[in-house]
């Protein structure tokens, strides 16, 4: 499955109202991190079926970043059944992203 580009427009659709869990990168286009984790994304996104994968630019989507308290990216969120039930922070290997949509399907 390829990495959704998650907008104002598809948030309700493709998030919150998704069957499947979601994994949103929450990112920047000018960050240095963030930009490390792009290719970990696309591998997970890759490998995955039980879960959707997408990315979220706060620069174009700032208002659904503030509501869900993005204040350092790159932020990692899945949401669940509409509800935003992990997080976390900053760049992380492939096993890391892929041990917390473990932990979510469990």
């Amino acid at each position: 499955m390829s990495v959704l580009k998650i907008t104002a427009e598809n948030f309700v659709k493709e998030v919150l109202q998704s069957e499947k869990p979601v994994l949103v990168d929450f990112y920047a286009d000018w960050c240095g991190p963030c930009k490390m984790m792009a290719p970990v994304i696309e591998e997970v996104a890759g490998e995955v079926s039980d879960v959707k994968v997408g990315k979220l630019d706060i620069d174009s989507e700032l208002e659904i970043a503030q509501r869900y308290g993005v204040m350092s990216i790159p932020t990692l969120i899945v949401f669940k059944n509409g509800e935003a039930v992990k997080r976390d922070l900053g760049a992380k290997p492939k096993k890391a992203v892929l041990d917390m949509l473990g932990e979510i399907a469990n």
